[in-house]
């Protein structure tokens, strides 16, 4: 049953708009890399509070990664 959780989780964070638009823009970045928080703020003309919390449920379920450098967060695609 933990897995069809897990599932469930995968496929909820897909169907949300704002999450699936925060992967799109880690997925097609040029060239590859990370973005940090503040650069996908701007970029999703959210605040970087709300882009983080965003960014913590994929995460969670595995899709994307995070990265201290310096100050800031890094994130990309797992």
């Amino acid at each position: 049953m933990d897995k069809i959780k897990e599932q469930a989780a995968l496929f909820s964070a897909l169907a949300d708009p704002t999450w699936l638009k925060l992967l799109q823009i880690l997925c097609h970045q040029s060239p590859p890399g990370c973005r940090c928080v503040n650069n996908l703020s701007q970029l999703m003309g959210i605040t970087q509070p709300a882009v983080s919390q965003h960014l913590r449920v994929l995460k969670t379920v595995g899709l994307v990664t995070g990265e201290r450098r310096g100050f800031r967060m890094h994130y990309m695609i797992d």
